[in-house]
């Protein structure tokens, strides 16, 4: 099951809502679902509890049920729900405030959503119908689909109202307001009933910041160790060139402790190669040292 299927599906075990909040949830559906005209109401999902939701919800707000449903409802698959009694079309334009012509402007109707618990509820139905949130362990996209350009304009104000700050674009002749940054996705999740989809995002960001810190530690330790290795056998190669073109004895005792100290332990740090000197030295000290000894190399 997906991160977003998880999400639906904790939002739709809500079932305490005020019948104000019932119906704007129920408008928020119909405004992002696949066809809301004057001739046919139609929802495409995948999501079973969404489905069951918005059959109760719609039952329980006009009294009779969708006219047809296709699809297995115990099952996978599309379920297509539909509703084409002229009748039962004409009772939802009446409830939410608009006939047929209303209805083809396709106008958030903002008289239905004066209180904020019912702007939560259509923005709740709106994501339930036209909605989906990415897995938090790829990246983190949540958006909100319609074919109606004001619909999408007034959903994107009334988020601005609620106090989120979304982004808009459009794709393949639909209008999306979307989120990309986790802390509003998980914002937003927690408002309209995801909590614990909220807090899952939470978790898999502090996964991802973990590996990410680890990466880079790991990154680093390898560049510093392969740099380390790469300077060790540079000097150990200085050290012998010395010693074959028969310079080494002119070195100076220090310089010649350091060489022997650094040929018998090829694989030391710079810590570990100082202290065991005696007497010990300083790392800057051993370094300028062993960057002598590869200079007077150079030289010859």
């Amino acid at each position: 099951m997906s991160y977003s299927s998880k999400v639906k599906n904790e939002i739709c075990r809500q079932t305490k809502l005020k019948p104000c909040c019932m119906a704007a949830e129920a408008y928020g559906a119909l405004l992002f679902c696949n066809t809301f005209s004057p001739s046919e109401v139609r929802i495409v999902t995948e999501n079973r509890a969404f489905a069951s939701r918005i059959e109760w919800l719609i039952g329980e707000l006009f009294g009779f049920g969708f006219d047809s449903v296709s699809g297995d409802p115990e099952g996978e698959g599309k379920l297509v729900l539909s509703v084409t009694d002229a009748s039962h079309i004409d009772a939802v334009l009446e409830r939410y405030g608009g006939g047929a012509e209303a209805l083809l402007a396709h106008h958030v109707n903002l008289g239905v959503l004066e209180e904020d618990c019912c702007r939560v509820s259509f923005i709740r139905g709106a994501f339930l119908a036209g909605g989906s949130v990415t897995d938090p362990g790829k990246r983190y996209h949540l958006e909100l689909v319609t074919s109606h350009y004001n619909v999408a304009r007034e959903t994107f104000s009334l988020l601005g109202e609620l106090g989120f700050d979304p982004g808009s674009t459009s794709r393949a002749g639909n209008y999306i307001t979307y989120f990309k940054q986790s802390s509003a996705i998980e914002d937003l999740l927690t408002t309209i009933g995801a909590p614990i989809g909220a807090m899952d995002m939470m978790t898999a960001k502090i996964e991802k910041e973990m590996r990410n810190s680890v990466n880079r530690k790991v990154n680093c330790d390898t560049a510093n160790l392969e740099k380390m290795v790469n300077a060790a056998v540079k000097q150990v190669a200085a050290i012998e060139k010395l010693k074959e073109s028969g310079r080494f004895e002119m070195l100076s005792d220090k310089l010649k402790q350091t060489a022997e100290a650094r040929l018998q332990s090829p694989e030391a740090s710079l810590f570990e190669l100082a202290g065991s000197l005696d007497p010990p030295v300083t790392k800057s000290c051993l370094s300028h040292r062993l960057a002598k000894l590869v200079e007077l190399a150079e030289q010859g």
